[in-house]
């Protein structure tokens, strides 16, 4: 048995930490010599366990005989042994070889007979001597016989001889030397034809059988014809059709259906009867010819009347027949063809080590040897390829080879399998290999983590081993008949992963387990042990569940999943069960890790496909329920922690850095920070629980709100003691910062429920806690906390507003000082405010957040409004003054608004703001605008008036702007107030038009008096020379007023009413005579001192106008009956 150099194999890559422990070692030593022992031994081995794949496959055929092994033999001495009884023997067969060669090899590169000698003399490490004496023995060894193998397969495109269009084609072959083709005078004479029949004896001579009706002959017939010189040797071969004697209707038959035939047989009455028709000859001389060969060759014709005569496929094969079978002490040519391929490829290997994996390469000496070996024995190519596969696939397991090689004579011998027949004794090897090669396979996969870590190159090579030789050995017919027993590669696939997954999680048990009984050390081993496992089933779902899907259909994601979930679930549950009522805050804090890479494997569980039975770890977290309240403890008082230090060290100073400016000190920054661990803390945990989630969520939310709350109590306690050693506006400027930091806090705060995921959890706990329980506990304690942050935050503010309030009154005072006497300009009066204003706010704005910037607007604003208010109310304001007011409130708006940066224009325009604008807005106002708007007011509320308590007047007005007259006509009064003692009045109806400075020119007109009447028809027209821009005019109005005629006394007034002459026809249009326009007016009282715009008036004594016009409503006032 040759002995190859073994190589470490990758079976022992990623093995090195077993060497940590003896015990470990010595598997690992057991290992690694069962991988490397021969594939009869691999079933014994403590590698396949009872009920293992290969255990299971072993079964199915006899165990191989195991040699002895006498363990204490001389390695010198079996090395000469070995020599002695297997290379010799093969080295005589290769000069004998080598020696006896015939044809030319299929290699490019020719070697001579030196080159080959010296090449099989270092591959087989022989000496001079040695060689000298086996090519002795050799060359006094009997002479083969040589022979040349000819297979006639068949032609095409041969020509049709016969009287109908085909021929009977038959073969005749021989060999022949030169010197008797050139005696014979019948070759001289006709070179062309029949050169067989007549230069060679008839023993020598072959013939094919004769194929009726073709002219495409199929033969496939083998000759073995002997010569005796390939240089001085031509090969013959020659194509006839056979002639047969037909009858005279078989002639004219074929006359008739076919024309050439006449011809034919024109030509056949010339020839003598029975002389066969010559098609063509090959002649091919045996030095040009290769060891094997077969092509198509051209058919030379005799003469060149019909140049092209078709084609004859030949396969050519040199053999030795009688070759001296005492060189190899009998041995097959099978068994030495094997054992010299052996040893050429131990010896390329040998010569080419570390130049990465093995491709089938040979050297070019080898292959021509192997060649001409293979051909002189006459073996098969099913033959040489079952010798390579079993050559191979045992250097397969112990060098690195790549599995292309074994695919490839996999490939070949199930192309041969139906074509050829193997003999027993071939057969039983064949079947014999393949199902050792299958153990070694699944030995393999068993072990695929450290054989195949998950780079490119591997994954590939175990692609490869799984689709292209273990499928591909199952799926051979080979495989199939040498082993009848059912086998399903997945179902034995999977099996060994699941024996490799126990064995490998057991050697990373072995090599995690904790060097002494402490708790912390025992569960740090643990945290090791489950991150291998994590890190496994990672590498499973993303690397090699993709490799075993695609070859062999199989989930092992799944199946290393189940396996390690069933591994771990144990390993955790009897390492917990060793800290009963043993648990604290150290154990508790080693223990958190553990959860996180259980919870990390747990998710895993998602990926897995068609399964449904329940896994162990579903409820592992209750194995972790006491360390929970330890958890929650460590990460609230370590945020508690950093947050003291970051009130200790901040300065309340806003941050600087970056393109936007950050107006909040440090320890909002990093409180931010402090509670992002928290919330991240919620996030890792993810309780699957939801009852036991809500209430955790709900000690989360405390923790949060209780540390904001003891943050803001820190700075303020921060900013007292640094305010006490500042001056004023340093005092001012931490306290902004203050304001910016609670508001920061607060913003955090409000973004809580979406970073804690509160509707996730909602919907979680919905079938357990109901909407009102969940809103009371969470959203309230939450809201709480924010409401007190909101009231530090108006503490602060408010504090800052109050120095603001008393300058703004103080600057407004004086310039309403300085308005009761303007020595300067209303713009001048107002620049000491703004310029206060501008100045203060520019520095909050700097200084403070935009919420909190405008939350001081707001007081501000509202305050500056008031302060307005209370100086518009003083008495003795003129015009001027009521402007300069009005002007200060527009500066003010526009500075409060600054165009869209501060206050939005719906928070000015307030109520309080509105009142004020219009009181400023009438009091600018002239006294005949405010009449005008008087006017205007009373005919709205003559539009509104729908009730009649003091009766009514019906007129018909119209304008005529042809003559500029405004017609009206006084019809009737109807249910009038009786003012006299007899229950009568004496109404008449007044006409005036206003307002007086519009229609000092126009008379006031009145009607006749009718007496002892309330319900009057007056029926009288009047006319007013008024132009239609006068009607047109604002408060431009008809004023009809009903008075009861008292002879003694002044009249009594039974009411007014407002006409708007605006709305008479002819006033607005372009109608130039439109048609009166029949109005009836409900009389109306005036409410006494309820017009502001008389009030306005009444203000200005100096105003004659104004006055005239109060006295006239104050007059109907006192008359009215409105109170």
């Amino acid at each position: 048995m040759l002995t190859l150099p073994l190589q470490t194999h990758s079976l022992n890559q990623g093995s090195t930490r077993l060497r940590q422990r003896q015990v470990q070692s010595e598997e690992k030593l057991c290992f690694l010599l069962q991988c490397f022992s021969p594939l009869g031994t691999i079933s014994h081995s403590p590698l396949f366990p009872q009920g293992s794949p290969a255990r299971k496959l072993a079964m199915t055929r006899k165990q191989k005989e195991r040699r002895d092994f006498k363990e204490s033999e001389n390695p010198e001495e079996a090395q000469r042994r070995h020599k002695e009884r297997e290379l010799k023997p093969l080295y005589k067969e290769l000069l004998y070889t080598i020696t006896h060669r015939l044809g030319k090899p299929a290699t490019k590169t020719k070697y001579s007979e030196h080159q080959l000698y010296e090449f099989i003399q270092q591959a087989f490490s022989m000496t001079d001597d040695e060689h000298k004496s086996l090519a002795d023995k050799v060359r006094n060894a009997v002479a083969p016989v040589y022979c040349l193998m000819v297979t006639i397969k068949e032609a095409k495109g041969i020509l049709g001889k016969d009287i109908n269009g085909f021929s009977d084609p038959y073969c005749i072959l021989t060999i022949l030397q030169k010197e008797k083709e050139s005696r014979d005078p019948d070759a001289l004479m006709k070179p062309k034809k029949a050169v067989v029949k007549s230069a060679a004896p008839e023993r020598n001579i072959f013939q094919t059988d004769v194929k009726k009706q073709t002219l495409n002959p199929k033969w496939d017939e083998t000759f073995k014809l002997e010569f005796e010189d390939i240089i001085g040797d031509n090969l013959h071969v020659e194509m006839w059709d056979k002639d047969e004697e037909l009858s005279l209707a078989q002639k004219l038959e074929d006359i008739r259906t076919n024309i050439h035939g006449l011809k034919r047989m024109i030509k056949d009455a010339k020839k003598e009867k029975g002389q066969d028709d010559f098609l063509g000859s090959v002649v091919l001389k045996l030095q040009d010819l290769h060891c094997t060969e077969d092509r198509w060759y051209k058919l030379e014709p005799r003469t060149e009347t019909y140049p092209d005569r078709g084609e004859c496929r030949m396969q050519f094969k040199f053999i030795h027949k009688e070759r001296d079978e005492t060189l190899s002490a009998g041995r097959s040519p099978y068994v030495n063809y094997c054992g010299i391929l052996q040893q050429f490829v131990q010896a390329h290997i040998s010569k080419h080590q570390g130049s990465g994996t093995w491709k089938g390469e040979l050297s070019g000496e080898g292959t021509t040897l192997l060649e001409f070996y293979a051909t002189q024995n006459d073996l098969s190519p099913f033959l040489q390829d079952l010798a390579k596969w079993v050559a191979y696939s045992k250097l397969y397991q112990s060098l690195e080879v790549d599995s292309t090689v074994l695919f490839q004579q996999l490939t070949s011998i199930e192309y041969h399998w139906d074509q050829q027949k193997l003999p027993y004794q071939q057969k039983k090897e064949l079947g014999d290999s393949l199902h050792d090669f299958l153990q070694y396979g699944l030995c393999l996969v068993s072990k695929y983590r450290d054989i195949f870590p998950p780079k490119q190159d591997t994954t590939a090579r175990l692609h490869t081993l799984l689709r292209y030789i273990l499928m591909q050995i199952c799926k051979t017919r080979a495989f199939q008949n040498l082993n009848p027993a059912q086998f399903d590669l997945c179902e034995e696939v999977t099996d060994s992963v699941q024996v490799g997954t126990q064995e490998w999680f057991n050697i990373k048990k072995g090599l995690h387990q904790p060097m002494t009984k402490d708790m912390p050390e025992t569960v740090r081993a643990l945290s090791s042990l489950i991150s291998e496992v994590k890190e496994d089933i990672q590498v499973s779902k993303d690397v090699w569940n993709k490799v075993f899907y695609n070859t062999v259909k199989l989930d092992v994601f799944t199946v290393v999943y189940t396996k390690l979930d069933s591994l771990l679930a144990v390993e955790i549950q009897q390492t917990l069960a060793q800290m009963c009522d043993q648990m604290e805050q150290s154990l508790a804090n080693t223990l958190f890790p553990v959860y996180l890479s259980l919870q990390a494997v747990h998710k895993d569980k998602n990926f897995l496909k068609e399964w449904d039975k329940p896994l162990q770890l579903t409820n592992f977290h209750e194995l972790f329920r006491d360390a929970l309240p330890y958890w929650l403890n460590t990460a609230f008082s370590t945020t508690m922690e950093r947050v003291e230090k970051a009130v200790q060290v901040d300065q309340l100073q806003p941050l600087q850095g970056g393109s936007a400016p950050i107006k909040y000190s440090s320890s909002a920054v990093d409180l931010a920070a402090c509670l992002q661990p928290i919330a991240f803390l919620w996030e890792q945990l993810a309780w699957p629980d939801p009852e036991e989630g809500f209430m955790l969520m709900v000690k989360i939310t405390e923790d949060m709100c209780k540390i904001s709350s003891t943050y803001s109590q820190m700075l303020k306690q921060r900013v007292k003691r640094l305010s006490e050693d500042s001056d004023q506006g340093r005092a001012i400027n931490m306290l902004c910062v203050v304001v910016n930091d609670l508001e920061h806090l607060r913003t955090v705060l409000s973004h809580l429920p979406h970073q804690l995921k509160w509707a996730g959890l909602r919907e979680r706990t919905r079938h357990v806690i109901n909407d009102t329980q969940f809103q009371n506990t969470l959203h309230s304690q939450l809201q709480h906390t924010q409401v007190v942050l909101s009231r530090e935050i108006r503490s602060a503010v408010d504090t800052l507003a109050r120095k603001l309030h008393t300058d703004i009154e103080t600057y407004v005072r004086n310039m309403a000082s300085r308005h009761r006497h303007p020595s300067k300009s209303t713009e001048d009066a107002v620049i000491p405010l703004m310029g206060y204003l501008e100045k203060e706010l520019k520095y909050m704005n700097e200084n403070l957040v935009q919420e909190n910037f405008n939350s001081l607007l707001i007081p501000l604003w509202t305050n500056s409004v008031k302060i307005l208010h209370q100086v518009s109310a003083q008495e003795g304001g003129t015009v001027i003054y009521f402007q300069r007011l009005q002007y200060t409130l527009q500066c003010l708006e526009q500075c409060f608004h600054a165009e869209g940066n501060g206050l939005p224009l719906e928070n000015l325009h307030t109520e309080e703001y509105k009142v004020l604008q219009d009181n400023l807005t009438s009091n600018a106002l002239g006294s005949r605008q405010l009449i005008e708007k008087f006017l205007e007011r009373k005919i709205m509320e003559q539009k509104v008036q729908s009730s009649k308590n003091y009766g009514a007047v019906t007129l018909i007005a119209s304008f005529r702007r042809s003559d500029s007259r405004l017609i009206v006509e006084v019809l009737n009064a109807v249910n009038l107030i009786p003012m006299d003692s007899n229950g009568f009045s004496d109404p008449f109806v007044q006409l005036s038009l206003e307002p007086r400075h519009l229609f000092h020119e126009v008379e006031t007109r009145s009607t006749k008096i009718k007496t002892r009447e309330l319900n009057p028809l007056f029926d009288e027209a009047f006319e007013f020379l008024v132009s239609v821009e006068q009607c047109q005019a604002a408060g431009a109005v008809l004023v009809v007023t009903v008075f009861d005629y008292d002879t003694l006394r002044s009249d009594d007034f039974e009411g007014e009413a407002f006409l708007s002459l605006k709305g008479v026809p002819g006033v607005g249009g372009d109608v130039t005579d439109p048609l009166p326009a029949q109005i009836r007016l409900p009389l109306m009282h005036p409410k006494p001192n309820s017009d502001n715009y008389l009030k306005m008036l009444e203000s200005r004594k100096d105003d004659r106008e104004a006055q005239a016009f109060v006295k006239l409503r104050k007059q109907r006032e006192k008359k009215s009956l409105e109170v």
